[in-house]
């Protein structure tokens, strides 16, 4: 579900145990050797606890190194699949690189889940998307919970001042017929934000001008996939980098299969002919982190 890369060249890869369900749980390996070999786990987040009366799993999360070169590794915990609030927490690792890494003491953030990477701004500010999931979600016997979150159940995003010692709560889009929001945002060259999130009907986007406190009506989006995650970057070169299902990047595929990626010189007006990185239907979920080569 996750992957990230040291500055020493360390990758982290983290991924769900228990199956997609509420026996889930999280688990981080690493590779000292670009991916050849593996390490056993080394690092398990379990919330599950058999005083509770039900399930308290973690489903959701991602890995990120941040501009200084520490990790973060992003997760939520709910009760069952989605209790209709989910809470969102990170740990933090500032040797990465060392024979024993040190986490952090878990840090609360904010309600709802953390899939999907942070964006650095160009003025220095960083971005984090939280999904407050829609209520459709919301597993028995937590239907009727948590009306007073509804005004807030959206794509949102959090922006750090200060190298994420505190996040604040800006503004978010809401997609029709979402499927878990799973949304991405990239900084354009005109300084907008561009946030595409996933529905039951392909993938939607949306813009804000003003470093994501106001969103604009949720649109089909240029580009399409079937309903499934999807990565979007922008890479070192400039360019952006989506990854999505399909071998067009204006076309979705019928079901899981085909992931391409893609790249666009013109902040996603065009793209480029997409180069299919693996056939296989099921093969979904893809994450990215680049290398300095």
């Amino acid at each position: 579900i996750g992957i990230t890369r040291t500055e020493k060249g360390r990758l982290l890869a983290c991924w769900v145990g228990g199956g997609d369900n509420p026996k889930a749980y999280f688990i981080v390996n690493c590779s000292d050797d670009n991916g050849e070999s593996w390490s056993e786990p080394v690092l398990v987040i379990d919330p599950h606890d058999k005083s509770l009366p039900c399930d308290r799993c973690t489903i959701v999360g991602n890995l990120w190194t941040d501009p200084l070169g520490r990790v973060w590794l992003f997760f939520n915990q709910t009760l069952l699949h989605f209790d209709g609030r989910s809470s969102d927490w990170y740990i933090r690792c500032d040797n990465p690189d060392d024979e024993m890494p040190l986490w952090s003491a878990p840090q609360y953030i904010w309600h709802g889940a953390t899939l999907n990477k942070p964006t650095v701004l160009s003025g220095g500010e960083w971005l984090l998307p939280i999904s407050l999931w829609a209520r459709h979600h919301i597993s028995a016997p937590f239907q009727d919970c948590y009306h007073e979150l509804d005004e807030v159940r959206r794509a949102a995003v959090f922006a750090s001042r200060d190298q994420g010692l505190t996040w604040e709560r800006r503004g978010g889009a809401i997609f029709p017929d979402t499927r878990f929001d799973e949304h991405m945002t990239v900084e354009l060259s005109d300084g907008q934000l561009w946030m595409l999130g996933r529905t039951a009907n392909g993938l939607w986007e949306s813009f804000s001008g003003d470093g994501g406190y106001t969103w604009s009506d949720a649109m089909r989006a240029r580009v399409q996939s079937c309903s499934a995650r999807f990565f979007l970057r922008r890479l070192q070169s400039g360019r952006i980098l989506l990854v999505k299902h399909g071998r067009e990047a204006g076309t979705a595929a019928d079901r899981r299969e085909e992931l391409t990626a893609f790249l666009s010189d013109d902040d996603g007006g065009t793209w480029s002919k997409g180069l299919v990185l693996d056939e296989r239907f099921e093969v979904s979920y893809p994450d990215g982190v680049q290398a300095p080569d």
